[in-house]
């Protein structure tokens, strides 16, 4: 406890604020530290980090933890400390320069890797023993020497006569130390190259050590004279030594001469590192070599500013511009001839460098820690001659030099206080050269703001106003747009510590160079120039005295700048500014949008103008709109300001546009009611708010008042425009069902900012205009609904509404979308489009806005309960639109069959037809003269599934009469029954591939109907009649029937629906068309019709009744016809219509066959006797009980022809009337005797 006392004792003050520093390590110069972190920027044992200065600059002990022992070594030998000083300091001396030189031989031995360690371990010990020696200097001075007392006459010790003469000796001897070791300048060129060893420590070359040493030695020698003057109080002399100027050599002397010499050094190692520095490399490349430069750097300015506030010398600043401005003087006008001559081959760029890079030093306090708080000296009296001779119109300003000044001049004015000097330099300067783009033609601008739109140049201004600039401003900025930079830092900077009278000096300067004539002088980059540097003003001060201003200068342009497109970006970019601020745009829009209403009347003239001038006016105008839009999107609140910079000129301006231009004001018009709606949903929330008091209630209500003005005059100058669009736009369609939508939810928003036209439902007249109307393109009602029902609240409360059926009117839309998705290929020729799919003859956008129509629709609860009454467990997913319209076709039929009670049919049937809506009207366009294949082939299916799923519905007689409708239009038109007249065949293929679902639908109806409909049946038999035979195929391929429709709608009718009637209607038709013509001729491809029978009877059950209507035709074609294929058609058709008569008689022939038989054989039995015979013998092998029920009237018949003929019996018939007997057994057999025993009879 007791030692720990004692040592504490030992422990001076600011010791004890130094607790966490090592001080066994005496301090030096140091650059092989780890800054891997990068928080570093000088070595722990450098003078900074260690504490050395701030030791010296508070008068402190300089080690209080060395040299404490009796003895001390130094260079090897050990020496009393409190005497070594006194009585040996030349011999300490000696030794030292001993060392030196030892130091400087190592440099002749080559240091490869081998020796490397050798070198630097011998290099290394050489500059410790010399540092530790200095320092002892140091030690020795602040300890141990004791001032005599000049005045004192009391006889001295031989050690007090040495002791008082040390201070003496000290100069010599130092002046002579620096004399030994000269100027850095001087020194080898240092390989910088390090080598590690196998524990990761580096190795220095001896050159390295060499130059560290006299970095050490020059700042303990400027240490130890700091620390003899405060010791002594007083000038010391020199014994041995004269200044230049005759005098004798002191210790201030030697201290100025030292630290002018060491600033020319470090000067002339910053010149070095300059030489190879590029302009725009400035501020990114340091001036010095190492870290430990920079830290003398450092202990000059914390030492000579020191020592100027004692009024002991110059501060830092004067000692280097004195030394700066020696480099502007002819070598001839030098005062200092033992000064290092300095000669820069760019004295002004290398003055800027220097003092910009010195001047960030600043930032690091004593212990070399940066402390950006921290007071930095400024030295503007030398920058403002610096910045004279930069822009002296003498001299041959280049822009590349210029940007480089400027932006050390910027970064002065970041660390140092404003100063409105410089402003007023550099404005004299570019005031006069406002008409230059100062560009440089090798270095284009990289990352310059795109000065091409308002907000851009705005953006460009706030740029100019960051604390904070881009190191790359070289590159990406003219030295004008650094001349901002600065501007904008001063007056702000200014304002901020003066308030308004800097900034009434600067304007006063830059309003006095603006008059009528010089605003006529200017070109279009002074133009540029000019509002670039108004902009700056304005953002940085007073807005509206600028503004002001400005519109007052611009009325002296000369007339060619009035109609340029920088005017009204300028214009456009104050009116941003002012928004930006949240300041009323009340002067700048009247003016503004005056100007856009009489260049949207000159664009309307020039319409069809070929010329450069509609280009030129629409350059404008679209400035202006691109402005507004910016304007509105990023106001807080619209004032009444905002309403007038919307005017007519809109109206105009939509009149004249073509598509791209178009294109451009609807987005406009977008932007604005997607803003003006998302403000009015945050006006009323907060008007809704609690506790809202009047005042503030007053001032919400006035900003909807404001916002419904802006909405109003947005109905007033798009809605007429967007009306007139709806059939035959030439506006792209899905902006104008975007603007549409926008619109319709404006005004569920806003009902009363509608036009009256639309009143009292607005939103509701605005959905029948654009989405129910069957005249709007269904281009734009696809995607004006998808945006609609994308609305859920809108949904819902239109829903319920009870005004209108938004759900059933929105179907019935979706239905006419999906039927008319080819109607924009009418005008193609149709072969183009014969080898392309159809999905890919519509647009593809349109394709996908269908899809998500479909999506959407298939949520509504209308549909939702379809395909839950039609009990269709999962909800289908509507990929596809057409199948999506099938699925709902059929759904909407199975829910009408499964109703019960006769009110919800009726509710179901008005529901329904409300769904179709004027369906044949939508469908009309594909039926006339322009054809299209894929439009076809969709309309008559989906009419074909909408007859045959919904043939209950059609079945009542509100719904029949557009069953017939449908009949008539797409299945009976006047080409079909006109014979001179033919369908197109691309109608014909689809009627073909089609025609099954509405003969089955009819027939459903048949059969559904309550009373027996003879129109149905009528017209059913017609559409019968007209296409059987179209479609028969044609010889040889009589037998290729698979695929005929009336057969296919017969065979794949499903579900056991009743084909009954169809097959009636054939029969009849086939009966009155092909076999009761009169006189009998051979019809047209009777052997396909006879083909066509025999299909159908081996494909259905041919009943009885049917039989006697088709056989009398099938045998008259045996007797008549005699070629070959007809007859073999008509031979099966016979054997089949027996089979079928064999089925159904139970054993005994029907009675209805016998009959046709029967008046068969009366009918042709004497005129085609053997013809008939034959057709009977080939009954005969089917059925003998037909034939045997014929025998009676065979005989007869026989008889008949016997006695008409007169000539008795008649062998040959006779003959073939006994082969056919022979075919029926025994009572044929007797048939045959009786006809012998008659003939025998009659002969006689």
């Amino acid at each position: 406890m007791d030692i720990c006392s004692a040592v504490s004792t030992l422990l001076t003050d600011s010791l004890e604020l130094e607790l966490e520093t090592e001080w066994c390590n005496l301090p030096c110069f140091s650059c092989a530290f780890d800054n891997r972190g990068g928080g570093k920027h000088f070595s722990g044992e450098s003078y900074l980090s260690s504490g050395a200065l701030k030791r010296l600059i508070l008068n402190l002990d300089p080690l209080p933890t060395n040299f404490e022992g009796d003895t001390v070594e130094i260079f090897g030998i050990q020496w009393v400390t409190e005497t070594a000083l006194v009585n040996s300091s030349k011999v300490l001396f000696n030794l030292f320069r001993q060392q030196l030189y030892n130091l400087e031989t190592l440099l002749q031995a080559s240091c490869d890797f081998g020796k490397i360690s050798t070198l630097h371990c011998k290099a290394d010990s050489i500059r410790q023993q010399c540092v530790t020696f200095l320092h002892y200097v140091k030690v020795f001075i602040f300890r141990f020497l004791k001032v005599q007392n000049a005045e004192s006459h009391v006889p001295l010790h031989p050690y007090e006569i040495l002791e008082a003469q040390l201070p003496s000796v000290l100069i010599d001897e130092l002046h002579g130390l620096l004399l030994y070791i000269g100027h850095l300048s001087e020194l080898p060129n240092i390989n910088p190259e390090t080598f590690e060893n196998q524990n990761q420590i580096k190795l220095f070359q001896p050159s390295w050590h060499l130059l560290h040493l006299h970095l050490d030695i020059h700042w303990l020698v400027l240490e130890i004279l700091q620390m003899l003057g405060e010791k002594l109080k007083q000038v010391v002399y020199g014994h041995q030594f004269m200044n230049l100027a005759g005098d004798n050599l002191t210790n201030v002397s030697l201290f100025e001469e030292h630290c002018e010499n060491l600033l020319c050094d470090l000067l002339s190692l910053s010149l070095n590192r300059y030489d190879k520095v590029r302009p725009f490399e400035a501020l990114t490349s340091h001036h010095c070599p190492c870290a430990c430069v920079k830290e003398l750097w450092v202990l000059l300015i914390h030492l000579l500013d020191h020592r100027s506030k004692r009024s002991l010398s110059e501060s830092f600043w004067n000692w280097l511009n004195k030394l700066l401005k020696t480099l502007f003087e002819k070598p001839s006008e030098q005062r200092r001839p033992s000064t290092p001559a300095i000669q820069p081959k760019d004295p002004l760029g290398f003055s800027w460098w220097i003092i910009t890079h010195i001047a960030s030093l600043y930032q690091f306090d004593r212990h070399g820690a940066p402390d950006e708080t921290r007071q930095m000296e400024s030295s503007w009296n030398f920058v403002e001659e610096l910045l004279k001779k930069s822009v002296s119109v003498q001299d041959v300003v280049l822009e590349e030099h210029l940007r480089m000044y400027l932006h050390c001049c910027l970064t002065l004015c970041d660390f140092w206080e404003p100063n409105i000097t410089i402003v007023t330099v550099l404005w004299e300067y570019y005031s006069k050269n406002l008409n230059s783009s100062f560009s440089i033609s090798w270095l284009p601008l990289k990352g310059l703001p795109n000065t091409s739109s308002p907000l851009s140049m705005l953006e460009m201004v706030e740029t100019c106003c960051f604390d904070k600039q881009d190191y790359d401003l070289y590159k990406s900025r003219s030295s004008y747009t650094i001349f901002l930079c600065i501007l904008a830092k001063v007056v702000k900077k200014a304002m901020k510590n003066n308030g308004l009278h800097p900034w009434k000096q600067v304007k006063g300067r830059i309003y006095s160079k603006f008059h009528q004539k010089r605003m006529e002088e200017l070109t279009i980059d002074g133009l540029q120039n000019f509002f670039n540097l108004f902009l700056l003003l304005a953002a940085v001060a007073e807005i509206e005295d600028v503004t002001s201003h400005v519109l007052d200068l611009l009325h002296f342009l000369k007339p060619a700048l009035k109609s340029s497109d920088l005017l009204w970006k300028g214009q456009a970019a104050f009116l941003l500014m002012y928004t930006q601020k949240n300041l009323d745009i009340g002067v700048l829009a009247e003016k503004f949008s005056a100007a856009f209403r009489e260049k949207a009347k000159e664009f309307l003239v020039s319409k069809n103008d070929e010329t450069g001038q509609r280009q030129a006016l629409w350059s404008l105008l679209s400035i202006y709109i691109d402005g507004v839009q910016e304007v509105f999107e990023t106001s807080h609140s619209l004032y009444p300001s905002h309403e007038t910079l919307l005017n007519d000129g809109f109206s105009m301006l939509l009149r004249a546009c073509q598509e791209s231009e178009l294109r451009t004001v609807l987005h406009f018009l977008q932007a604005l009611l997607a803003r003006i709606r998302n403000m009015h949903q945050q006006l009323r929330q907060e008007l809704e708010m609690e506790n809202v008091d009047l005042v503030v209630q007053s001032s919400l209500s006035a900003k909807e008042r404001h916002l419904a003005a802006v909405a109003s005059a947005l109905w007033r100058y798009f809605f007429s425009f967007l009306k007139s669009q709806r059939m035959s736009p030439t506006v792209p369609f899905s902006q104008l069902a975007d603007a549409a939508a926008d619109f319709t939810l404006l005004a569920v928003d806003m009902p009363s900012t509608a036009p009256s036209e639309l009143q009292p439902r607005p939103a509701e007249t605005m959905i029948q205009l654009f989405g129910w109307d069957d005249i709007t393109c269904p281009q734009v009602v696809a995607r004006y609904l998808s945006h609609l029902l994308q609305n859920s609240m809108l949904c819902e409360a239109l829903s319920y509404s009870g005004c209108v059926s938004f759900q059933a009117l929105t179907i019935r839309s979706w239905i006419r979308c999906i039927l008319q998705m080819y109607i924009k290929n009418l005008n193609l020729p149709d072969d183009l489009l014969i080898e392309i799919n159809p999905e890919q003859t519509v647009e593809k956008e349109y394709m996908e806005q269908l899809a998500e129509l479909t999506r959407l629709l298939f949520k509504l609860s209308e549909i939702k309960s379809i395909f839950s009454k039609a009990q269709v467990e999962y909800l289908p997913i509507p990929e596809d639109p057409k199948k999506a319209l099938v699925q709902f076709l059929e759904a909407v039929g199975k829910t009408y069959e499964n109703l019960q009670e006769l009110s919800d049919k009726s509710a179901m049937v008005t529901k329904s037809l409300e769904y179709l809506g004027e369906i044949l009207k939508y469908i009309k366009p594909y039926l006339g003269k322009n054809v299209s294949s894929a439009g076809l082939q969709l309309t008559y299916r989906m009419m074909g599934i909408l007859v045959k799923s919904w043939a209950q519905i059609f079945a009542t007689s509100k719904a029949q009469k557009l069953l017939f409708r449908i009949i008539d239009c797409l299945l009976l038109p006047h080409a079909v029954l006109q014979r001179e007249t033919e369908l197109p065949m691309p109608r014909l293929a689809a009627i073909q591939r089609n025609l099954p679902l509405y003969l089955q639908g009819m027939c459903n109806v048949c059969c559904q109907s309550q009373n027996a409909n003879a129109y149905l049946n009528q017209l059913l038999g017609n559409v019968t009649e007209q296409y059987i035979g179209r479609f028969l195929p044609a010889p040889p391929h009589v037998l290729d029937l698979g695929q005929h429709p009336v057969l296919l709608a017969l065979r794949n009718s499903g579900n056991g629906a009743p084909m009954s009637p169809l097959r009636k209607c054939i029969v009849q038709v086939i009966r009155k068309s092909y076999f009761e013509c009169k006189p009998f001729v051979h019809p047209p491809r009777l052997a396909s019709i006879l083909a066509f029978i025999l299909q159908l009877c081996k494909e259905t059950s041919v009943d009885v009744s049917e039989v006697g209507l088709l056989l009398p035709g099938v045998l008259k074609c045996l007797v008549l016809v005699s070629e070959p294929q007809v007859k073999r058609l008509a031979t099966e058709n016979l054997q089949y219509m027996v089979k079928a008569c064999q089925v159904g008689s139970e054993e005994e022939p029907a009675a209805q066959l016998t009959s046709v038989f029967r008046d068969f054989i009366q009918n042709y039995g004497m005129q085609y006797d053997s013809q008939t015979y034959s057709i009977l013998e080939t009954v005969a092998v089917l059925d003998q009980q037909v034939v045997l029920h014929l025998v009676p009237t065979l005989t007869q018949a026989l008889k008949d022809a016997e006695q008409k003929w007169g000539l008795g019996r008649n062998i040959a018939l006779r003959k073939a009337y006994s082969k056919l007997l022979s075919h029926l057994g025994q009572a044929g057999q007797d048939e045959i005797q009786r006809l012998e025993n008659d003939s025998t009879w009659h002969a006689l």
